[in-house]
């Protein structure tokens, strides 16, 4: 079975995604911003998900883990949850 080790930065609007994916564009410190911004409980690792396989994390967050390209930040990505931006680290 894969495994993927992901981190995001969940924010309740697309607007507010947008702003926080230009500056990592910029050169914005990923961990920075998601312990800045992030409302999931993971900003205080600076988003950091860890590692898990296919089916623990919702659909869409799976869709953008397990089958686009490792080290880009991709979103926003809209879940019940709110906006994410995604980086996955590395995948199995």
């Amino acid at each position: 079975m894969p495994l993927a080790n992901a981190r995001h930065i969940l924010v309740k609007t697309k607007d507010e995604a947008e702003i926080i994916k230009q500056q990592l564009a910029d050169g914005g410190d990923f961990a920075a911003l998601a312990k800045k911004h992030s409302t999931c409980n993971t900003a205080k690792s600076g988003g950091d998900l860890g590692e898990f396989a296919p089916g623990k994390m919702v659909k869409a967050v799976d869709n953008v883990v397990f089958k686009k390209p490792v080290l880009i930040v991709h979103g926003p990505v809209k879940t019940k949850f709110g906006f994410h931006l995604i980086q996955t680290i590395y995948r199995t």
